[in-house]
């Protein structure tokens, strides 16, 4: 991101900021995605991610991680999100959850990765994304969501193991 464009979002122009968000929208849209399922929600975090970032980018002492730290932020919305939602129950429930749609209806890997994670308990799916996608510890993993260190890895290896089960299952 262009460390002048920025600097004229900390000075709260409204340009800048439209451009920002064109930039920032459609990627920061498919994290919110991998943590929510509800578009409502999604909207609702991306719009909460926004503003924090245009009402928190004075405090980025380098415009260089700009983009590492927006995802950040929006990580941090979705996980407030699930915590508000009481969602983050984490327990390793044989069920899948269920989602809309098919799993195999995709275009592409990713797509098909990201619909799979859909039929993951919430609290399992957060814990793989941060994890695997993120690149969080469990350490840090465990701070975050107020859980142990061994149920962050066990709630990571169930993830796995029900992803592996839904790929072979669906030839993907």
């Amino acid at each position: 991101m262009e460390k002048e464009l920025l600097l004229e979002c900390q000075r709260n122009d409204r340009n800048a900021q439209r451009k920002v968000y064109e930039k920032m929208a459609g990627k920061l849209h498919t994290v919110c995605k991998r943590y929510l399922k509800n578009d409502e929600d999604i909207e609702e975090v991306l719009a909460d991610t926004f503003y924090k970032i245009f009402t928190k980018l004075n405090q980025l002492q380098n415009h260089e991680i700009f983009e590492a730290w927006a995802r950040k932020v929006a990580v941090n919305e979705c996980l407030q999100k699930l915590r508000s939602m009481k969602a983050l129950n984490i327990s390793l429930e044989e069920e899948l959850v269920e989602s809309t749609g098919t799993p195999t209806d995709s275009i592409s890997f990713e797509k098909d990765i990201l619909k799979l994670l859909n039929f993951l308990p919430e609290g399992c799916r957060a814990i793989f994304n941060l994890f695997a996608i993120e690149g969080y510890p469990h350490k840090e993993i465990a701070t975050m969501l107020s859980i142990s260190e061994g149920t962050s890895k066990s709630q990571l290896n169930f993830a796995r193991k029900k992803l592996q089960e839904l790929l072979v299952n669906h030839n993907i």
